[in-house]
């Protein structure tokens, strides 16, 4: 009888303990949610979250508040969510940049496998090499040999040491035998606003971020990033038809502070899925260059592992440092 009193009396705290965190998840959210955008206003993530945000006010019923925290290639921004509580209030809008980050710095002020949650996947999205108007090479093959024969002497422009537009230009480099000059900014907004001044001659960035200025003819597209194609810009070509196998896409994703209830990344993941799965968001998605992707939390941070391993290799075969 003793044993059952103890096996009851068990049972009974783990009940409690279990209902406490089952009215948290059915409560939440009962204040406005703040998500975090490591990168400066008109990135990638900006113009991602401005429409979304406005869905999931609707679909949470709270404010969505976004901030953007730029620096240190994202991680400014992702240390600050790795720190907050794990009460689902402060979140991140990441990239390709926080698996980057692991095999680019030697310390970070934060474990991105341990502080922070993957949520969902939101969106992928593919690069454009572009230029300067003004610039002299038209076609990726007019670029590859103005370089080699002024090797150094062309600049490019990309989000900062380490991120996906600078590792792409690097990639580029090293399958073609050719050697560029990089200039950093503080994110995607301020290298394309130097492209289109003439600052800098080329950049190689997120289709989202320059697709209004291609439009416009602020800025000459050479060629996308992607395997095929894009219906967007069905006359832009690909740097694969010039360079074999070449290609390079971004995704954007949903992360939470480490330890964030499993209630709470359940509720976040169905409705960030809802809002992207809406017939008119997904359409003014798609007509930004991204592809919604959301997935199950299991299936990002396999994705997040894995480019781990891509990036990591990337980083070593082109001597990238962080310094």
């Amino acid at each position: 009888m003793k044993l059952v009193a103890k096996i009851l009396s068990l049972l009974a705290g783990i009940t409690c303990l279990h209902f406490p965190l089952q009215a948290f998840a059915q409560e939440y959210p009962n204040k406005p949610i703040r998500i975090v955008l490591p990168f400066p206003p008109g990135g990638g993530a900006d113009v991602l979250m401005r429409p979304l945000s406005k869905k999931l006010t609707e679909i949470l019923g709270q404010p969505i508040l976004l901030d953007n925290r730029p620096g240190a290639n994202g991680n400014i921004g992702a240390e600050i969510v790795a720190k907050s509580p794990a009460d689902g209030y402060t979140l991140l809008v990441g990239n390709s940049s926080i698996p980057i980050s692991v095999g680019l710095y030697s310390q970070l002020n934060y474990d991105p496998l341990k502080d922070l949650t993957p949520i969902t996947l939101l969106a992928n999205t593919p690069s454009l090499l572009a230029t300067n108007p003004e610039f002299k090479a038209k076609t990726v093959a007019e670029l590859i040999a103005l370089a080699k024969k002024s090797p150094g002497q062309i600049n490019y422009g990309s989000a900062g040491i380490g991120s996906t537009p600078h590792l792409g230009m690097e990639m580029f480099s090293v399958a073609t035998g050719t050697k560029f000059t990089h200039i950093p900014y503080k994110g995607s907004g301020p290298a394309v606003t130097a492209a289109m001044g003439g600052e800098i001659d080329i950049l190689i960035t997120n289709t989202s971020t320059i697709l209004a200025q291609v439009q416009s003819g602020k800025l000459s597209p050479l060629a996308s990033t992607t395997a095929t194609r894009s219906a967007l810009l069905p006359n832009v070509p690909v740097i694969a038809e010039t360079v074999t196998g070449f290609e390079l896409n971004t995704w954007y994703g949903l992360f939470g502070p480490g330890g964030l209830p499993k209630p709470i990344v359940d509720k976040l993941n169905s409705a960030f899925t809802r809002a992207l799965n809406t017939p008119e968001i997904k359409q003014q998605l798609i007509s930004m260059a991204y592809d919604p992707a959301p997935s199950s939390p299991e299936a990002f941070m396999k994705l997040i592992r894995s480019d781990i391993t891509l990036w990591g290799n990337v980083i070593k075969s082109t001597g990238v440092t962080a310094e």
